[in-house]
């Protein structure tokens, strides 16, 4: 007690007791000194309290823990250990971090959060699939991995229990271990099988769950599901078992609770149509439907929940006959209940006829309503001699009711489960399995029954077993670290086990009262009271009640009312009932519920499971006769075996506790009740776990762990080089009492309460450190602070005194000056006052002189201005006449003419009228017409000569006319003049008179004009201003404007560019997007040709039969239609024979769509062409019919003579064969003969017969090629089909190949003749552009002549030398390129010479061998002899046989070592031989050659790939010479875009004949795969590194300390040795880098790799921080930066930062300086909101719920802060996915990259073995 007292010091903080909150937190106010009697204390809201310690214990109150080991992942790494310690550490976690799950010790405590959470997806179970226990947070998948981890690594079978309130969690928390062993499994398969234990899930909660006061959902049985797993532990199937299914909720509920859903769904679907048949009504018209007066959950549709119970029931195969027999039964036990029982007297009872109900129930069950009515209300009794029937009283007939409605439903109840089962049953063999147990926990309510009993009971079995594991787990962790065992007092409930189960326990005596004839509940609990109340301290017996007791279970204490005990126990059933129901004959399902009635037990609840492991089925006992009685055990009897054999089975197994917690009764969201915590902590066992662990050592450390922590306690002296014996030196001088630590092999153990000692301590240190700093620096400071004040006064001195000095020398300037500017100034103004008299003077003198000169101005300017006046008048008056006279003659003139033109016109109207006159009266008379038309022509000539004399006469009376006309103007004129000039006079004075007025009144107005104009231009002068004014405004508007419309222009420039490059951006997305789908989909098709090959291989494993040979491929097959077609694989056999077979792989499917639309391409031209061609041939067959007469004349007589020919050559055939059949003998064959002188003699015989056909060939041959130089150049292309016509006439085989034969010689003759035309004419066009260039040439050379002779005579000379020398250039180019053309045409000559040579010696050694005699020897074959030429100029090709390509294959391919090839070869060397190999099989134009050999190379990289495709090196090798290869197919394949950067040399040696664009996309996309392979293969190299290595371990050492652990020890952060650091990554990193340099990988391939290597550290990084609380820390942000840079710095040494590696990592950047900002007001809130956009809000949220300080001085995030947060990033549209996918790829991509190698320069090392190989 004295180390205790130590810590009670000021400032320490407590729990108290509270009846409100449990536990309350208060602090010292005062010491604590021994003998005190009472502590002060203050509470958290200030209030000064004092508490009274116990006089009798003395008892100190608890000490709280640190303020950094609150919130810790485990309870057991608590320094104190104790009930408020737990209950504030899991307050903390589930409110303030909103963290579900806490371990303590084993066990994991999950508090149900009534609120759905993004925690269980399938990138979570990825994170926690392969993890430690201890590393990750605490989660239901981490003890799932554990269990799936020990099962397959001990084989052992694992259990995991789930216990809880009603409404804690247990079925959910069991579903998702169910759905996580699914998943990591393996295979997509099996989660079938979950998917059926989850589509049971609704069957099972309508028929076994139900409403309680404490959840809406409570199950009323408890269940075990084992999940069987393979050898290779993938998921097989499931069982289920059931136990103590509630029955008596059947017939009874309390208030506000309900009987099992499956009722009131029937009852709310009444109104269905196929329900009608069911007579069901509403729930509140039945009896047990209704008693809890609840019949409606709020929030569930109990018609909708009927329809998926319906299609539950159909997915595990329960078709709809059995559901609606289910649902009959269902209906039947409501209408039971509803059946009334009346009395009859005391002893008797009655049901009245034709009650309804009852009716009901037997047409529902096919029952007779007689026979039931009957056996309600009666019994039958046996003896040994006689039976007879007693009558029941009224409430024993309703409780014989009651008890067949529960029998009847515990029945049906067992037939589902069975049915499920079956659903979940296998046939494969189970290896080991996985048990999950979703039990009910401690129950206490205020009425407790039977059914209370029996959970208990089973928990008190449960926490025994759990109690002892514990306890093993202790005992093994010291004696594994050799600590001295010394027994740990803990609880044993062996005792209470012993009071219910023991002989003459409680269920014993109860078996014992059920016996007996006239035993009741009064008389079992007095036998109760008799032989338990003074002989077990745990039985009590009640003081107001003597039908109940009280049991002291491992929890609580429990008070049981005893009635209706022994009822249940009983569990009876009238025996004649059941036969009743047996009886049913219209009802098949009934009679299958009762059918091994004589085999079941009572319907206690147990289920007789079908599968697993273990069965919890009760035989009976045979020795006793079945009739006699109904059962033969009591509930209870049944229920502690079926529990023992659980026990067993859990024993059996590894078991895994998962304790559920519910934090409230009103289903809140994250609401803590501290009263129902803790209540059920200390039923759930969570509290005796943390005694166990406390009553020993709970808190242990490693020797590392503890020197890495309290490395601050000691001196340098003290650290020793061994940690071992430092820790043990300090801890010596530290903690005096040795009892309080033990030390073992490597680890430390403490006492309880010694961490939070040492805790103390090193705070201590480190506040006196901090202090010592503190004073250290504020000192520093307060002296700098001296020192700038001492500096700034001398500088304000220095700056005051030079400010005084100027001031003078500026006074003394300015007195200077001013005697200056005063002498000045004089000056100047009597200077002005002369100058201004001057120019007085002189202003008089010229006003007056000007004057003077005005005066005689105007007196000859008005003498000549009246010179003027007389002048224009003078003028006016000449012009006046004679504008008279001229207007006078003119009218004159008109009126003359207007006279003769109106007799015109008279004229020419009386001539109008009379034609049309006569036009109107003749209209229509057109004979009329035609007998004056003599008349008129008659009377036409008479008019004709009046006519002429009257114009004769009209003539001259015009003459008289005009002249008379004339001199009467004359006259009248002359009369005019005379009155003119009389009147002159008089008019000449009245206008100058006028003109005097006129000139007064001008005066007059040009005066006001005068006035009007200055006083205008004064006003236009201001008008002037101000439109300059208005003008300057506008200008400037104007140039805002622009301004405006600049910045406008701008932002929509720059709007336009952004919104360009945001729609750029979105379209590489897209891009990426669909380059990785399209990447996915080859993955996941080289997945399935995997898997298809591994099966292959397991089935010709399993066949164990060998088939050999082999399958050819047609020789005719076109190359398009066999060019994806994966046809050979060659392979060695071990003994040295060689055999080869072809496998045939799948075609690629995106090859495949592309061939399928090329075929229908090539189908519709063939069809285009085959209708020209029809077409043409009806020309043809039109315009050669009689060309072709003589022709078909001689061809049918040649036919005829070949026919004859044919059947004479039968004949002989005929008679050969009859005489070899006639002399079958031995020796009929050999020389000599008669059948060999027969077949010598048709020898002969054919060949003068082929001498002959060949003269007639020759003959045909000449007449068709006349006949064909007279027909026209078309009808070749019509010819074939002609000939086709005429070939089917003929009817022998032979003669049509003759034919035909002719038929192709001709046109060979024609193509041939076609052939030279075509040459003569690109002859004569060749002339002709030489004849042009010639043409050029010579006006080139005279224009250059006549520039040369323009130039002096030395320019002249040295211009004609430097054309000439140009000129020479050129042609010698010219020259250059032809030798270079005539070259390349020699060497393909005799490439073809060679390849014609080597048919002609074939053919020809073919005919030497066909002629040779039999009398021959032929053992020794004459072979023609090749002497190949040597060329010394290589083409860059490769040659090789037919035969050594499997050889090729085998060499360069599958035995090739990497290493080797990187080190001492050039990069990429195998892609360079096998191009070149492929370019001799173009440049001989061998079709099959190319194909085998792509198809062989693709196949054998596949092959060689699969074989080691977990090695980097052989991965990377093949993905550069992939490439590679890729390369030089674009290269070499003659397209222009590929071709830029090529030299002339590599230009000639382009593909010729092939186009191999197709095959480069089958390459690509093998490209694309072995990236992938290289990914992985990369990704399982680095995932053990990545964690340790960035989070673990410490790269700055002494930043970060280490924390308590618990019991879940996590993996080291110290580096020991094999543990992998940052160096490890980095040096890892540099090995996959120089790897893929040596073996000349692409650079932007390499960067790609990089990113994506960097994408996976950061992913993996930031996934395991996210999921682990003891890494978000401020230390640990600031290693996880240093690393960061460290892998900056990488990429900065090896040039890789533009390939957006930097980029992959920005969210764990992010996340770092998250852990280190500020975080507290709202401006720290922006600044993370802004920083943080690379993670998502759940990642932000998430960090900030998991920062923990590892030191005091650091302080947690306050839960408004993180509400702050998230309402700032409330907005943003993002996934809410929490962790990063790892298993992302980046799409790749292979930029084209030329290679500057020469092929021609390439040589073959002979380490390769390619000596077949001949360069050419």
């Amino acid at each position: 007690m004295a180390a205790s007292e130590e810590l009670y010091t000021k400032s320490a903080r407590v729990w108290i007791p509270d009846a409100e909150e449990v536990w309350k937190s208060a602090e010292l106010t005062k010491d604590y000194k021994s003998g005190d009697v009472s502590l002060q204390l203050m509470l958290e809201d200030g209030k000064n309290i004092e508490h009274k310690l116990d006089p009798k214990t003395r008892n100190l109150p608890y000490l709280r823990n640190p303020d950094i080991l609150v919130g810790e992942n485990d309870l057991t790494a608590l320094s104190y250990l104790h009930e408020p310690a737990v209950l504030h550490n899991l307050k903390v976690r589930f409110i303030d971090s909103k963290l579900i799950y806490t371990y303590c010790g084993i066990v994991l405590v999950a508090i149900n959060p009534y609120e759905t959470l993004p925690i269980y997806g399938t990138d979570i179970i990825n994170a926690y699939s392969g993890q430690n226990m201890g590393d990750m947070d605490p989660h239901i998948f981490a003890v799932a991995e554990e269990a799936y981890k020990q099962m397959a690594r001990d084989e052992r079978n694992q259990s995991i229990i789930v216990s809880g309130e009603s409404g804690a969690g247990k079925t959910v928390s069991a579903k998702y271990a169910m759905r996580y062993f699914a998943t990591v499994s393996g295979s997509a398969s099996e989660a079938n099988v979950e998917e059926k234990v989850l589509a049971s899930n609704p069957i099972m909660e309508a028929i076994g769950n139900a409403k309680t006061t404490r959840n809406d959902n409570s199950s009323r049985f408890g269940k075990y599901i084992e999940i069987g797993f393979d050898n290779r532990y993938r998921i097989i199937g499931a069982n289920m078992r059931t136990y103590l299914l509630e029955k008596s909720r059947v017939v009874f509920q309390a208030d506000e609770e309900r009987n099992y859903h499956i009722f009131y769904q029937l009852c709310a679907s009444a109104h269905l149509p196929e329900f009608k048949a069911l007579k069901l009504s509403s729930a509140n018209d039945f009896l047990y439907t209704r008693q809890g007066r609840s019949p409606v959950i709020d929030g569930v549709d109990d018609t909708k929940e009927l329809c998926t119970t319906r299609n539950a029931f159909s997915l595990l195969g329960i078709n709809e006959s059995y559901q609606m027999g289910l649902f009959q039964v269902l209906a039947a036990i409501l209408h039971l209940g509803n059946v009334e029982i009346k009395d009859r007297d005391a002893d008797s009872s009655v049901i009245p006829p034709n009650n309804r109900h009852l009716m009901a129930f037997c047409e529902l069950v096919g029952v007779t309503y007689q026979d039931m009515s009957q056996w309600l209300c009666h019994r039958k009794l046996k003896t040994a001699t006689e039976t007879y029937i007693k009558p029941l009283p009224r409430l024993q007939a309703t409780n014989a009711r009651d008890a067949l409605s529960k029998h009847i439903y515990a029945k049906l109840f067992n037939w589902i489960v069975e049915h499920v089962n079956k659903a979940l049953v296998t046939n494969v063999k189970q290896h080991s399995f996985i048990g999950v147990l979703d039990i009910y926990g401690f129950e206490t309510f205020e009425i407790n029954s039977f059914e209370q009993f029996c959970i208990n009971y089973a928990n008190e079995k449960l926490q025994q077993q759990f109690n002892m594991h514990v306890f093993k787990l202790e005992q093994e962790e010291y004696m594994k670290e050799q600590i001295p065992w010394t027994l740990i007092d803990f609880y044993d409930n062996q005792p209470c086990i012993n009071l219910i189960e023991a002989k003459m326990g409680v269920l014993d005596l109860l078996d014992e009262e059920c016996r007996m004839p006239k035993g009741s509940d009064d008389s079992w609990a007095q036998k109760l009271y008799n032989t338990h109340l003074k002989t077990c301290s745990l039985f009590e017996k009640p003081r107001m009640s003597n039908r109940a007791f009280i049991i002291q279970h491992f929890a609580d204490k429990v008070e049981y009312q005893c009635e209706g005990f022994l009822e249940k126990n009983k569990d009876t059933v009238n025996e004649e009932q059941i036969n009743v129901m047996k009886a049913s004959k219209k009802f098949d399902l009934l009679v299958e519920l009762f059918q091994d009635e004589e085999k079941a037990t009572s319907p206690t609840g147990h289920v007789q499971g079908t599968g697993g492991r273990t069965r919890l089925s009760i035989k009976p006992d045979k020795s006793r006769d079945t009739s006699s009685k109904e059962h033969k055990k009591t509930v209870g009897c049944q229920f502690r075996n079926s529990l023992q054999m659980l026990m067993d089975t859990l024993n059996a197994t590894t078991p895994h506790y998962v304790r559920c917690i519910k934090p409230n009764d009103f289903k809140l969201a994250f609401s803590f009740d501290p009263k129902r915590a803790v209540q059920q902590l200390r039923a759930c066992g969570v509290l005796e776990t943390i005694r166990i662990s406390a009553a020993g050592f709970p808190s242990r450390w490693t020797y590392q762990e503890f020197f890495s922590r309290y490395r601050v306690l000691m001196k340098q002296k003290d650290v020793l080089a061994d940690k071992k014996l430092t820790c043990k030196n300090v801890l010596e001088k530290l903690v005096q009492d040795q009892d309080k630590y033990q030390f073992g092999k490597t680890k430390i153990f403490f006492r309880a309460g010694q961490v939070a000692y040492l805790e103390k301590l090193r705070a201590d240190k480190l506040r006196a450190a901090c202090i010592r700093i503190q004073k250290t620096i504020r000192c520093w400071l307060a002296r700098k602070k001296y020192l700038r004040k001492r500096s700034a006064a001398i500088t304000i001195q220095r700056f005051t005194r030079g400010y005084q000095a100027r001031c003078l020398a500026k006074f003394l300037r300015r007195t200077q000056a001013a005697t200056i500017i005063q002498k000045y100034q004089r000056m100047y103004v009597e200077r002005k006052r002369y100058k201004q008299k001057q120019a007085a003077a002189l202003a008089m003198q010229t006003i007056l002189r000007a004057y003077m000169a005005r005066q005689k101005y105007q007196a000859l300017l008005r003498e000549h201005k009246a010179v003027i006046i007389q002048k224009h008048v003078r003028g006016w008056l000449a012009r006046c006449w004679y504008k008279r006279c001229l207007e006078a003659i003119v009218y004159l003139q008109c009126c003359i003419r207007r006279m003769r033109a109106k007799r015109e016109l008279k004229k020419l109207k009386i001539e109008a009228r009379s034609v049309e006159h006569f036009k109107k009266l003749n209209k229509g008379m057109e004979n009329k017409i035609m007998q004056l038309q003599r008349k008129i022509d008659e009377q036409s000539k008479e008019n004709r000569l009046v006519n002429e004399r009257l114009v004769s006469l009209e003539s001259s009376y015009t003459v008289e006319s005009e002249r008379m006309r004339g001199e009467l103007s004359r006259l009248r004129g002359v009369e005019e003049d005379a009155k003119n000039k009389a009147n002159q006079v008089s008019s000449l004075l009245e206008e100058l008179e006028r003109l005097k007025k006129e000139l007064s009144a001008t005066q007059q107005e040009k005066k006001t004009i005068e006035d009007w104009a200055q006083s205008y231009r004064d006003e236009m002068e201001k008008m002037v201003a101000e439109l300059k004014d208005q003008n300057g405004l506008l200008k400037k508007e104007k140039d805002d404007l622009n301004r405006l419309i600049q910045e406008q222009s701008q932002q929509m420039t720059e709007k336009m560019t952004r919104a360009i490059a945001e729609e750029t951006q979105q379209l590489e997305t897209d891009l990426n997007e669909e380059r990785s789908r399209y990447q996915n989909l080859l993955s996941e098709h080289l997945r399935l040709e995997e898997k298809y090959d591994d099966l292959k291989e397991e089935m010709a494993l399993s066949s164990n039969v060998s088939k050999p040979g082999h399958r050819r491929t047609d020789s005719t097959h076109s190359s398009n239609e066999s060019e994806y077609t994966y046809n050979s694989e060659y392979a060695e056999l071990e003994d040295g024979t060689r055999g080869r077979e072809d496998v045939t792989r799948g075609i690629d499917t995106s090859l495949t769509l592309k061939l399928q639309k090329r075929v229908t391409e090539l189908e519709q031209d063939k069809q285009l062409l085959r209708n020209e061609l029809e077409n043409r041939e009806e020309q043809l067959q039109r315009a050669s019919a009689m060309a072709r007469g003589a022709e078909l004349e001689y061809e049918s007589l040649k036919r005829q003579e070949l026919e004859s020919e044919n059947k004479k050559l039968k004949h002989n055939l005929e008679e050969m064969r009859k005489s070899l059949l006639g002399n079958a003998a031995t020796g009929a064959g050999a020389p000599g003969s008669p059948a060999y002188k027969v077949l010598l003699e048709q020898l002969s015989a054919s060949c003068e017969e082929l001498e002959v056909r060949k003269e007639e060939v020759l003959i045909l041959r000449s007449q068709l090629v006349s006949q064909k130089e007279a027909m026209h150049h078309k009808e070749t292309m019509t010819e074939p089909s002609v000939y086709k016509d005429d070939v089917s006439k003929l009817k022998d085989d032979e003669v049509k190949q003759a034919y035909v034969g002719l038929k192709d010689t001709n046109r060979l003759l024609e193509h041939q003749l076609q052939t030279q035309r075509r040459t003569y004419d690109n002859e004569v066009e060749s002339l002709r552009s030489e004849l042009q260039n010639v043409k050029e040439e010579n006006n080139r050379q005279q224009q250059l002549l006549a520039q040369n002779l323009q130039l002096p005579p030395e320019a002249r000379i040295e211009a004609s030398l430097q054309h000439e020398i140009t000129r020479l250039t050129n042609e010698n180019l010219d020259l250059m390129e032809q030798l270079e053309k005539q070259d390349r045409t020699i060497r393909k000559l005799k490439k073809q010479l060679k390849v014609y040579s080597k048919r002609i010696g074939e053919m020809g050694a073919g005919q030497t061998e066909g002629q040779t005699s039999p009398g021959q020897m032929v053992d020794e074959p004459i072979h023609p002899v090749n002497i190949p030429r040597r060329e010394k100029d290589f083409q860059g090709m490769l040659e090789y046989k037919k035969e050594d390509e499997m050889k090729l294959v085998k060499n360069l391919i599958l035995e090739l070592k990497p290493r080797g090839v990187a080190v001492n070869l050039i990069p990429g060397l195998p892609a360079y031989i096998l191009f070149m190999c492929l370019r001799h099989a173009d440049y001989v134009n061998d079709d099959q050659k190319v194909r085998t050999l792509l198809t062989s190379t693709i196949n054998s990289i596949k092959k060689i790939l699969k074989k080691r495709g977990d090695d980097f090196e052989t991965v990377s090798f093949w993905l550069a010479n992939t490439c590679r290869f890729l390369h030089c197919l674009k290269q070499y394949s003659g397209d222009e875009q590929f071709m830029k950067h090529n030299t002339s040399r590599q230009n000639e040696h382009c593909l010729s004949n092939f186009d191999l664009a197709e095959y480069r996309q089958v390459i690509s996309d093998l490209a694309i795969q072995i990236y992938q392979q290289l990914i992985k293969c990369m990704e399982n190299i680095l995932q053990p590194m990545i964690v340790s290595g960035m989070l673990e371990h410490e790269t700055i050492q002494g930043v970060s300390g280490v924390k308590p652990t618990g019991l879940r020890k996590r993996t080291s952060s110290i580096a020991d040795e094999g543990t992998y650091t940052l160096d490890s990554i980095l040096r890892q990193l540099s090995a996959f880098h120089s790897t893929m340099c040596q073996h000349g990988t692409d650079p932007e391939l390499i960067k790609q790799v990089v990113k994506q290597q960097f994408y996976i550290i950061g992913a993996v990084t930031l996934n395991n921080l996210l999921l682990r609380k003891d890494m978000c820390s401020w230390s640990k942000g600031m290693q996880i930066r240093y690393n960061v840079s460290q892998l900056e710095e990488w990429l900065r040494d090896k040039g890789l930062m533009t390939c957006g590696a930097k980029e992959t990592l920005e969210p764990l950047i992010q996340a770092a300086q998250l852990l280190q900002v500020k975080k507290k007001t709202d401006e720290d809130a922006e600044a993370i909101c802004s920083m943080c956009h690379a993670l998502t809000t759940a990642q932000i949220v998430k960090v900030l719920n998991l920062y923990t300080p590892v030191n005091e001085f650091e302080e947690r995030v306050s839960v408004a802060f993180i509400r702050t947060i998230q309402t700032r990033l409330r907005d943003r549209c993002e996934s809410p996915q929490l962790l990063m996918d790892t298993k992302m790829i980046y799409p790749v991509t292979f930029p084209f990259n030329p290679s500057c190698l020469a092929l021609e320069t390439i040589q073959i090392p002979s380490s390769l073995n390619l000596g077949f190989l001949t360069r050419v």
